[in-house]
């Protein structure tokens, strides 16, 4: 089978991790990258074999070879180069969140239907294998109808502070609850009816760093309820950069899951810290962990003409219920999920 060849729009933290995976899929060839950051491009062009790299995205989407790109700029930023990418004909992974409004979500949705293009949002925690345990859980009705969910994922305050310079144009909400709220609705296997929301902010604002600390928020369902929590000022002494925690209620059973701190091994240095295992690591040179079988996923999806398991209507869901629970922390009230 003939390799596909793809791009990679942006090449920060994420962006590096698809362009290593393209990198080693046999089905994948690593033509170009592009960012605003040129040396930052050339870099990782370079590292991992791409034959050019761009600070201008429309020149990679000019390149015929190319039939998949990865979009990995900040989150504001993903509605331009999607449709730029649909337009010229090229299949899209997107990075959660799939944009920042919702008109921005259909506009992307469109551009990708009329050019008859895939688009997948790349929710990785669909291959967490943690959540897909659970998930089967689910399925296989072992916890019977669910009832309640309570869902933590925060952050060290090194994410707002040092490893996003644009923290002040996202938050928690945005970068984590993302996760968060897409993880829900898979479970759950239904839209909320309604949500709440709040917010509270203080520690960042008093640094330069215009974005709330944390946000809660509650997911009304038909017949449960659930709770999610994101928060961005844990202290960076924390043993991992992110916790991650669900607790799924039904009323025949439960799971506990503890996704950041399972402990498989502990390295204790001038600190304590747990190294990951399985989100995205190297082995050998190949990346695995479930980020990487996110982005396979998308290049076997595009080799194989599969529909993603992802699609655009997943992140505009998790776009509207963010955007509606924006409106609840503005409001103080219970805002209705159209």
């Amino acid at each position: 089978m003939k390799k596909i060849g793809v791009g990679v729009i942006g090449v920060g933290i994420q962006g590096e991790r698809h362009a290593a995976v393209y990198a080693n899929n046999p089905l994948s060839k690593l033509i170009a990258v592009a960012d605003i950051d040129g040396a930052k491009a050339e870099r990782i062009a370079r590292k991992y074999g791409a034959e050019v790299y761009f600070t201008d995205y429309h020149k990679l989407l000019d390149m015929d070879e190319i039939v998949a790109v990865s979009i990995a700029t900040p989150d504001f930023l993903h509605r331009d180069p999607c449709i730029a990418a649909a337009e010229a004909g090229k299949h899209v992974l997107v990075e959660k969140p799939m944009a920042t409004s919702v008109s921005d979500c259909q506009a992307m949705i469109d551009a990708c239907r009329k050019a008859g293009v895939k688009l997948m949002v790349a929710f990785h925690n669909r291959w967490n294998p943690v959540f897909v345990q659970t998930k089967l859980s689910v399925t296989n009705g072992d916890l019977g109808k669910l009832v309640y969910a309570y869902a933590r994922l925060n952050d060290t305050i090194y994410v707002p502070t040092k490893m996003l310079s644009w923290a002040s144009r996202s938050s928690s909400l945005w970068f984590l609850g993302s996760h968060v709220i897409d993880l829900l609705l898979w479970l759950f296997e239904e839209k909320p009816i309604k949500v709440y929301g709040f917010q509270r902010g203080g520690k960042l604002k008093s640094m330069g760093i215009d974005t709330p600390d944390l946000y809660g928020y509650v997911l009304y369902f038909k017949d449960a309820i659930a709770f999610g929590e994101n928060v961005w000022i844990l202290p960076d002494g924390s043993p991992t950069i992110a916790e991650f925690k669900l607790e799924l209620i039904g009323d025949k059973g439960c799971v506990y899951t503890d996704h950041s701190r399972g402990r498989s091994i502990e390295k204790i240095t001038d600190r304590y810290i747990i190294p990951d295992t399985y989100v995205y690591y190297d082995l050998y040179g190949k990346p695995l962990g479930f980020t990487a079988e996110c982005v396979n996923h998308f290049i076997e999806c595009v080799a194989m003409d599969r529909e993603p398991i992802v699609k655009g209507e997943d992140g505009l869901i998790v776009t509207k219920i963010i955007s509606s629970i924006l409106e609840s922390v503005d409001r103080l009230a219970e805002i209705y999920v159209s």
